[in-house]
């Protein structure tokens, strides 16, 4: 990587600096000696929104955000943003080892946000919005019909941040509000808690990415929900200055079941909460492959298709995600 001035200290083109800074907005020193988080001399751009709201990390903008698993995976970094998403989920056939008749799809509108409170910290809002039912009965077993989802935030704090090797190290947890529409399948039990570490690695000067995050779901009721733990990976190449190729992989295992529910053997994976038994010791490998466009620092799209990989499939056949990212 070589420095310049202005346009090596804002490689999207957006920003005006007058620091001498690398292709991924970080001084020789890592961000720390030469220019701000935003890239740019404090008395400059933005200088008055700045003052309001902590900006995002961006000595690390040439990574982007995992798409698979989106209640669950959580990037790394500390950022500022928006993330509008728009699902549709198709229900397999039939569910569990019954094979109850099941099948029609589920539309869920989303929007997700994250608040950088220091340089480390950060507020995060990963579940909300409202489930569409477009089963037309299909789904009658799960008892399902549109209404609100569940609210799940919590706080993500930085562990290991090296601008120089491209490493990301974070963990944080959530809280999932029981507050949705139980006809939508949500506000089951007390909520539950789910606790998280994830990572990121830069290759190939900042033209590959590796993501990855662990996380254990605890409900506070386990006699009406299930307890699994969780497996994500994403890795992305890009294939030209704004546009990337990513694939992603989900492992879920049921680790223990509800005492009480329907005997249905599914849990609802990352978008139902079904107090149901007959699921411990389940396996869920799901992947997907998708694009993204970005078309500066503070915008990124994206489109994935998921499909799962194992025989058990819990409630998934197939998945369309589209998302929207909005970041200062």
């Amino acid at each position: 990587m070589t420095a310049d001035t202005c346009g090596g200290c804002d490689p999207f083109g957006v920003m005006g600096c007058d620091q001498a800074c690398d292709d991924f907005g970080c001084d020789a020193y890592g961000c720390d000696a030469g220019c701000d988080s935003l890239g740019c001399d404090p008395c400059g751009c933005l200088a008055s929104l700045k003052r309001c709201l902590r900006p995002s990390d961006h000595c690390f903008d040439d990574f982007i955000s995992p798409m698979i698993d989106f209640v669950h995976f959580e990037d790394p970094r500390n950022l500022t943003e928006l993330r509008p998403i728009f699902v549709t989920h198709q229900f397999p056939g039939t569910l569990g080892p019954n094979n109850i008749p099941a099948g029609g799809s589920a539309q869920l509108f989303a929007l997700q946000f994250r608040i950088a409170l220091t340089e480390r910290l950060s507020l995060i809002a990963v579940k909300d919005g409202y489930i569409i039912d477009s089963s037309e009965g299909a789904l009658d077993s799960l008892v399902l019909d549109s209404g609100w989802a569940d609210v799940t935030a919590g706080l993500k704090y930085n562990l290991i941040r090296n601008t120089r090797t491209g490493t990301l190290l974070s963990g944080g947890f959530t809280y999932e509000i029981p507050m949705g529409s139980e006809k939508a399948a949500q506000a089951v039990g007390d909520g539950e808690f789910h606790f998280f570490v994830s990572g990121g690695q830069r290759f190939l000067d900042g033209q590959a990415h590796w993501l990855t995050s662990f996380g254990w779901q605890l409900p506070v009721d386990q006699s009406v929900q299930s307890t699994t733990v969780h497996w994500n990976n994403h890795f992305d190449v890009k294939l030209t200055d704004r546009v990337y190729l990513f694939t992603e992989n989900s492992w879920w295992h049921w680790v223990d079941e509800a005492e009480v529910g329907l005997p249905l053997g599914v849990s609802g994976q990352d978008l139902l909460n079904l107090s149901a038994t007959d699921v411990e010791g389940n396996d869920l490998v799901t992947h997907n492959v998708g694009m993204k466009y970005k078309p500066s620092r503070n915008i990124e799209a994206g489109v994935a298709y998921e499909f799962p990989l194992t025989e058990f499939k819990d409630v998934i056949e197939n998945r369309v995600m589209l998302d929207l990212i909005f970041r200062y």
